[in-house]
């Protein structure tokens, strides 16, 4: 019923987080960004686009509800392997359902099951990695770990929509464009769950000290839930959860309306990039400033830990967010511009983004962190959905007062990074 948790084998971080991360960021930008500028390129509107691929993030909503599971049964290691296996064939079954007359329907039921394993794949590896590291290794890798994780984010809707659009330029079909995009995804995956099958440490701890009938699953179950809203003052509490909710709020509006904003002509109000220039634009300089923005937002975090930083990367999410008020305004769109754009908004993100993930580490430890972090990481999923009203607010008002709209809604992500509060030495090296 167990892989054997006693033996232990160890592996230098640096061979397993970098690609571990990657893999876990590719199905999710799979699910929520690629197929935005895949529906774009087929015609789909933005209020439709918005409002489906919003509901596809409903598996990160609700994945706390099976977490406890994986906690209790088998290991993280194995989770994370069979939900690799289970994501490979889900992308190759897009690939295949794309060209079909019922593509919609096909695509969508495909991309909610694949999120349902991705979402599973996230609270194994993120448990994996809890149980793998020492805090401070926890804190140290972090930066690591989520720069991985968006250079996935940058690679599917950059160097990926790169090639769906050098196929469209040269054969003018776009179903097959991205038929081969999803092709490409799933032959990786097949390999990188080859490779995690030797890469992947077996640490001591990767094993449930719980029984695993019926009475204890549910028992695990209950307490897993009542401990999560139990472990810090009411007050406390009630600021994580509004955290986790809020902190987000823009990048969720932003997330949905930047491509279409790049892809739309300049008489619509966007930038009239073409689907080749706007993943030149996320693959090269997005991915460098993304890379460095997250190293460093790791590297102070140890340094000086969680709670003096907290602010600054607060205002650094939000700050950034004016490149594309300016963007809007004056619908400069050679590409030198909109590169150092791109370069500023992915850097100041990268370096934000940082203080939430490690305010998740940071509340999930103790006794289940595992599912403790999963209710986190869907709390931060339900902040997502708020951009399914995106495409309606911009097709109301336009680019350039959305953006606007969306420097307004920073004073949350502000307000809520104020409110929390996190032990001063969380995060530091310890002598």
């Amino acid at each position: 019923m167990k892989e054997n948790v006693k033996a232990v084998t160890k592996r230098n971080p640096w061979a397993w987080i970098p690609t571990l991360y990657f893999a876990q960021g590719l199905p999710y930008v799979a699910v929520m960004t690629i197929s935005v500028i895949m529906y774009k390129r087929l015609g789909m509107s933005n209020t439709d686009i918005a409002l489906y691929t919003g509901w596809l993030g409903l598996p990160w909503v609700i994945k706390p509800f099976w977490s406890p599971f994986v906690d209790l049964i088998r290991t993280k290691r194995w989770w994370t392997l069979t939900m690799q296996w289970i994501v490979a064939f889900a992308l190759a079954g897009i690939a295949f359902s794309i060209p079909t007359a019922f593509y919609v329907q096909f695509t969508l039921a495909i991309f909610m099951l694949m999120g349902f394993a991705s979402a599973t794949h996230d609270i194994a590896a993120d448990g994996f990695y809890m149980i793998a590291l020492n805090e401070h290794d926890q804190s140290f890798y972090v930066g690591i770990r989520s720069t991985f994780y968006r250079i996935a984010t940058v690679v599917g809707q950059g160097l990926l929509v790169i090639l769906a659009g050098a196929i469209e330029m040269h054969t003018g079909n776009i179903p097959m464009a991205w038929s081969v995009v999803f092709i490409v995804l799933s032959g990786f995956f097949f390999i990188i769950v080859l490779y995690h099958s030797w890469a992947l440490p077996k640490p001591r701890g990767d094993g449930s000290d719980h029984g695993t009938s019926a009475k204890d699953i549910f028992s695990g179950f209950v307490s897993a839930f009542r401990t999560f809203f139990t472990k810090f003052s009411p007050g406390q509490t009630v600021a994580a959860i509004l955290f986790m909710l809020f902190y987000r709020f823009p990048e969720a509006q932003l997330t949905k309306i930047i491509q279409p904003f790049l892809l739309d002509p300049i008489e619509k109000g966007g930038l009239g990039l073409t689907t080749q220039e706007v993943g030149m634009v996320y693959g090269t300089v997005g991915v460098i400033g993304l890379t460095l923005g997250g190293i460093i937002g790791g590297f102070v975090a140890a340094k000086g830990g969680l709670k003096k930083w907290l602010l600054p990367m607060a205002w650094s999410m939000s700050l950034t967010c004016l490149t594309f008020v300016y963007l809007s305004m004056v619908q400069d769109h050679s590409l030198l511009t909109v590169n150092i754009c791109v370069f500023i908004e992915q850097f100041g993100y990268g370096f934000g983004f940082t203080a939430y993930m490690l305010y998740m580490i940071y509340y999930s430890e103790g006794a289940f962190k595992t599912s403790h972090y999963s209710i986190c990481t869907g709390l931060m999923a339900l902040s997502m959905m708020t951009g399914m009203i995106a495409g309606y607010i911009q097709e109301s008002i336009g680019y350039e007062k959305f953006f606007i709209w969306t420097m307004i809604c920073c004073i949350v992500t502000i307000g809520v990074a104020m409110i929390v509060k996190v032990d001063p030495n969380f995060g530091k090296k310890k002598e």
